[in-house]
C-alpha cells in the first residue's frame, strides 16, 4: 500500500466507488464520515461547484485534524444544459435524468481538497461524456437493475449503462466515477516535499 510520508490519510466520503478507487490506487486511508448539507451560493458558476463544496466538507473538520493527519473530501457534480444534475430522488427522476443525457454530451466535474492542520489545496477535474441516443427501454432496464439513486446524473460509468452508452469520454475516467486519482497522488505528493 502507497503512503503519504509522514501523513496519514482519512478520506471524508461515503461512496463506495471513492473508496474503491483509494484502495485500488494502492493508497492506505482511514474513512471519517459527517452529515454536511451540501448547498451552494446560486450566484456561483456551475463549475466552482463541486470545489466549493469539498472545501464545506473539509471545513466541517476543521480543528479535528491532528498534526499528522490530511484530510481528502470531494464532490462531483453532472452538468448539463447549464445546470446541475444531482442524485434522482426517485425512479422517475433517474428516468428523466437519463432521457436529458440520452444523445448529448455531458460535462463531469470533480472539485477535490486536500487538508492538513495550516493547509488546504483544492482542485478540480473536468471530463466531457457522449452519449448515444438511448432507448426508453435501456434506460429503465439500466435504473430497474442498478437502481443508481446514489449517482450523480443517476449513471455510473463503469456500469452496464457505461458499457453500452458511452460513445467517449475527453478527459479522466476515473473523475466520471467520482475521485481524480491521478491529480490527486500528485497533490498527495507534493504534500511531502
Amino acid at each position: 500500500m502507497y503512503s503519504i510520508k509522514n501523513y496519514k490519510l482519512i478520506l471524508a466520503s461515503a461512496s463506495p466507488r471513492r473508496q474503491q478507487l483509494m484502495k485500488d490506487a494502492g493508497f492506505t486511508f482511514e474513512i471519517r464520515l459527517k452529515d454536511i448539507e451540501e448547498t451552494y451560493p446560486r450566484e456561483l458558476a456551475l463549475e466552482k461547484v463541486p470545489e466549493y463544496l469539498s472545501r464545506v466538507k473539509a471545513e466541517a473538520f476543521r480543528g479535528e485534524l491532528k498534526p499528522d493527519e490530511v484530510l481528502v473530501t470531494a464532490d462531483t457534480v453532472v452538468c448539463i444544459h447549464d445546470k446541475i444534475l444531482g442524485k434522482p430522488a426517485d425512479r422517475a427522476d433517474a428516468i428523466r435524468m437519463l432521457q436529458e443525457l440520452s444523445g448529448n454530451r455531458h460535462l463531469v466535474i470533480t472539485g477535490v481538497s486536500v487538508t492538513t492542520r495550516t493547509e488546504q489545496h483544492s482542485f478540480s477535474a473536468l471530463t466531457n461524456v457522449f452519449f448515444k441516443t438511448l432507448s426508453i427501454e435501456e434506460i429503465e432496464f439500466y435504473v430497474d437493475t442498478y437502481k443508481p439513486f446514489d449517482k450523480a446524473g443517476a449513471y455510473g460509468i463503469q456500469e452496464w449503462i457505461g458499457y453500452i452508452g458511452i460513445e467517449r469520454i475527453e478527459g479522466s475516467f476515473y473523475n466520471v466515477m467520482g475521485l481524480p486519482v491521478q491529480k490527486l497522488y500528485e497533490t498527495l505528493r507534493k504534500l511531502q516535499f
